[in-house]
């Protein structure tokens, strides 16, 4: 069976499920590729409206698998590089997917795990959800999730929970901003249903606007330029096919 498992709903929620249920989940660079290759299929997909990223059985994800761990440590640096670079890639790609996104925690979610959860638009914790970047336990940093992390869970957080590799519970994560919201584990499918489904309910071309506007404003000054560019975008999607039909029926009804 495959270590990344696709399925594309009727809605056209596409879940993306690791399954490496004897490795917890963790990845290594084969998994790195299957998700780099779902998510550049998923971005160019009319199909794929919102992209779901869970983990088979217990625990969301291990993170890195010790088994590739060990022979990164056998390899040069600049193949080291060339390695680290697919999952750099990876995070960019899920950070930047033109569609919402959402990952669903319902373990432990450890080292780079708690980097693809960062990257995720929404994320869903259980109760019993656990997070951890572990990194520095076994003499490494989490440098290539540093970038996304970061923006989740700003400086200070991260000052306190890269140095500590402290064991993050869902109630603290929530409160930092790395999950946004927890609930009982037999409720979170259900809760992750009801997102997906308001989600749904949007114009797909607003929503896509409006995820590459939060990149774009995000840290941004504001300057008169960033409030010329905020203009041009408003009045374009005005305009556009899609927001007339929109704004027709919304002033209609």
């Amino acid at each position: 069976m495959s270590d990344l498992l696709k399925n594309l709903d009727d809605r056209g929620v596409l879940t993306l499920t690791m399954n490496r249920l004897e490795k917890s989940n963790a990845f290594d660079d084969g998994l790195i590729g299957l998700l780099n290759a779902a998510l550049l299929d998923a971005a160019g997909d009319a199909n794929v409206k919102v992209v779901c990223l869970r983990g088979a059985g217990k625990h969301f994800s291990a993170g890195a698998d010790l088994g590739w761990m060990q022979r990164m440590a056998k390899y040069s640096e600049a193949e080291n590089q060339a390695d680290a670079w697919q999952l750099a890639q990876l995070m960019n790609n899920l950070y930047r997917l033109p569609k919402p996104t959402v990952a669903v925690v319902q373990g432990a979610a450890y080292g780079g795990a708690v980097g693809l959860a960062a990257c995720c638009d929404t994320v869903f914790a259980s109760e019993r959800a656990s997070f951890c970047l572990s990194e520095v336990k076994v003499g490494l940093i989490p440098a290539t999730i540093s970038p996304f992390v970061i923006r989740a869970i700003g400086e200070r957080q991260a000052r306190r929970y890269f140095l500590s590799a402290e064991v993050i519970r869902a109630d603290k994560a929530l409160a930092i901003g790395l999950a946004h919201e927890v609930v009982a584990p037999d409720a979170l499918d259900q809760a992750v249903d009801a997102w997906c489904d308001a989600v749904l309910g949007n114009s797909a071309v607003a929503v896509a606007a409006a995820k590459q506007l939060i990149d774009d404003i995000a840290g941004a000054e504001v300057s008169e330029d960033l409030l010329r560019m905020t203009s041009e975008r408003i009045a374009a999607i005005r305009v556009s096919p899609d927001g007339q039909a929109r704004l027709k029926r919304f002033l209609d009804s």
